[in-house]
């Protein structure tokens, strides 16, 4: 896995061995970032479930402040301090060892709003719609924050979860994209 564009283009990304974390496919990371791209540029980005952490080193890439890096699994945390360390981002990344419930709880007492939110739940939990409603309450988006859920398609998000309204789904195949924006 690679680094797509930006900065650190072509830059190779340590992936983690075994089946506990699925690395967002090229396809959908290059989808992706081209609907963030305007929202990218000096924001603070929070990559949920992060794995190896290809989306928020992309995000880097592009242009973000920071990111930070909520990742639980052992491996996946190896790999992103490996990572951080072979692209020179110590400064601009940071990497939380906690599921993402209790990441979002800390993060929101400690004051911290992102501008971007992307999370990437197994597939085979509910942790996607409870991770959308512990964002919705709004205790880590920024006002007219941009938060993305990467989901099986067929298991659709909510089209408005707390301060979160859909604006946006991209389809590819089995995986769907949908963007939120925080109101208020």
């Amino acid at each position: 896995m690679r680094v797509i564009a930006g900065s650190l283009k072509g830059r190779r990304l340590v992936v983690p061995r075994g089946a506990t974390t699925r690395p967002t496919g090229d396809q959908v990371r290059i989808a992706l970032m081209d609907t963030l791209t305007p929202w990218l540029p000096g924001a603070r980005v929070l990559d949920l479930f992060a794995g190896a952490g290809g989306v928020g080193f992309e995000a880097l890439s592009r242009g973000a402040l920071d990111a930070t890096f909520v990742e639980h699994e052992a491996r996946a945390v190896a790999a992103l301090d490996a990572n951080i360390a072979a692209l020179g981002v110590r400064t601009q990344a940071r990497v939380l060892r906690l599921d993402a419930g209790r990441a979002l709880r800390r993060l929101a007492a400690d004051g911290e709003r992102f501008g971007i939110v992307f999370l990437d739940p197994p597939y085979a939990t509910d942790l996607a719609t409870r991770t959308l409603e512990a964002l919705g309450a709004g205790g880590v988006v920024a006002p007219g924050a941009i938060v993305v859920a990467q989901h099986l398609t067929k298991r659709a998000a909510a089209s408005e979860v707390g301060v979160l309204k859909a604006f946006r789904a991209r389809r590819f195949g089995e995986t769907t994209l949908t963007f939120f924006r925080a109101e208020g």
